[in-house]
């Protein structure tokens, strides 16, 4: 086997120009592909880890997914039930209180329960459409995604007293607004109350910074007439990956529904799935574009070599130590160019980690391109390398070992 390796050696180094351009397509397709998967991981990642911050893992709401039984229907053989006008049912999830001790008996994580509702808030004449959620501050901390983004003020403020309210900066600019100021918070029911401003956030989402305001439950409670009500449970978990079996149990024991993040984001999962299924298919054309310059070098090889293998076939070598011998050498050529693809792929993908760009409109806010450091990427394009490498060598490795010593010793084509 030392003496098929010291040959595979030989033929490689004797066309050591030929032999530097095929590593080099191998390297930069290597360097590539790692740089590529790097960085749409590293985006999906940042993309998951966006939408498993910024929204309960479980929200339970006063809503089923089912209709509700009538009670003529287990009284009479009904078919249907047409022009049924149920009473309005505003009181939200029944018995809140309950529902909640059940949760915090059993759920690994932290729960909040909100009562949330549509309305209008108004100041010095301008109005802006938003949902009025009234949430208790101290269990609200454990599960809302805008602890943290806070500009001025915090929950915390809306316990000191009196009727406080924390609004995203967006609304307080279209409002014309600022901290202290008070403002008119009109609940679709046609109820009015004033609150003092004691918070800002900004998200850098339109959709909070801009149409969610929040206050004291209790406050939210008499702006709706519905006192002691919830519409909301959120669940955020120590372990994101279980909520849809947290979800299933929820909506088993309690009747209401439970949707976990990943339900209510299936759609976009989905497209993350065919995305790195494309990722990983482009990544295997590169290679095997890549894998066309071994080709071409051990056929020319195999080519020039013919009389060598005459020669070597007729002093007792196998075909099968023919074909080890060329598909060696394409493999050689392959690991030479992947390592030299890792030194590159690690390189492009330090210096995009170093880019930094606005992603504001007002251009405060800065961010980094979103990478994802992984031997794993090193590993697949190691992979798909060494396989097109191993496919560009077969070919020529079949023809030198089906070659016929006697017509080459003798001369014949």
């Amino acid at each position: 086997m030392r003496l098929i390796f010291d040959i595979a050696y030989t033929h490689i180094a004797g066309r050591a120009r030929q032999t530097l351009v095929a590593v080099i397509g191998v390297a930069v397709g290597v360097g590539f592909s790692v740089a590529m998967a790097a960085l749409m991981q590293g985006g999906q990642d940042d993309f998951v880890k966006q939408l498993v911050d910024t929204m309960p893992h479980v929200q339970v709401t006063d809503d089923r997914r089912a209709a509700r039984r009538q009670p003529a229907e287990d009284v009479f053989a009904t078919v249907a039930i047409a022009g049924l006008r149920p009473r309005e049912d505003r009181r939200g999830i029944i018995n809140p209180t309950a529902a909640l001790s059940w949760l915090k008996a059993w759920v690994p994580g932290r729960l909040a329960g909100t009562l949330r509702l549509q309305g209008v808030i108004r100041y010095s004449g301008r109005d802006v459409g938003a949902a009025v959620i009234g949430i208790d501050p101290e269990t609200e901390a454990g599960v809302s995604p805008i602890v943290g983004d806070f500009t001025q003020g915090s929950f915390a403020a809306l316990t000191a007293g009196g009727n406080g309210i924390v609004i995203g900066d967006t609304m307080a600019n279209r409002l014309g607004a600022r901290m202290g100021n008070t403002v008119t918070a009109v609940s679709s029911e046609g109820l009015t109350r004033d609150f003092k401003i004691v918070g800002l956030f900004h998200t850098g989402t339109t959709a909070r910074d801009e149409g969610e305001a929040y206050v004291i439950l209790k406050n939210a409670q008499i702006l709706s007439r519905r006192p002691n009500a919830i519409n909301q449970i959120r669940i955020k978990l120590d372990d994101p990956a279980g909520a849809p079996a947290v979800a299933r149990r929820v909506e088993t024991e309690i009747g209401y529904k439970a949707v976990a993040w990943q339900e209510a984001n299936e759609q976009i999962l989905e497209a993350l799935v065919v995305r790195n299924v494309i990722m990983y298919t482009v990544v295997a054309a590169i290679m095997l574009v890549a894998g066309f310059g071994i080709f071409n070098i051990i056929s020319t090889i195999t080519h020039e070599k013919a009389r060598d293998i005459a020669i070597m076939k007729s002093l007792g070598f196998a075909e099968a130590d023919m074909r080890r011998l060329f598909l060696l050498e394409g493999v050689a050529i392959g690991a030479a160019g992947s390592l030299v693809g890792w030194l590159i792929g690690f390189s492009l993908i330090y210096a995009l980690s170093l880019v930094r760009f606005e992603v504001a409109t007002t251009g405060q806010e800065m961010t980094r391109l979103p990478i994802a450091w992984s031997f794993t990427h090193y590993l697949l394009a190691l992979g798909f390398a060494l396989m097109s490498a191993a496919v560009a060598g077969y070919l020529p490795a079949r023809r030198a070992a089906r070659v016929n010593p006697v017509d080459i010793i003798r001369g014949a084509t």
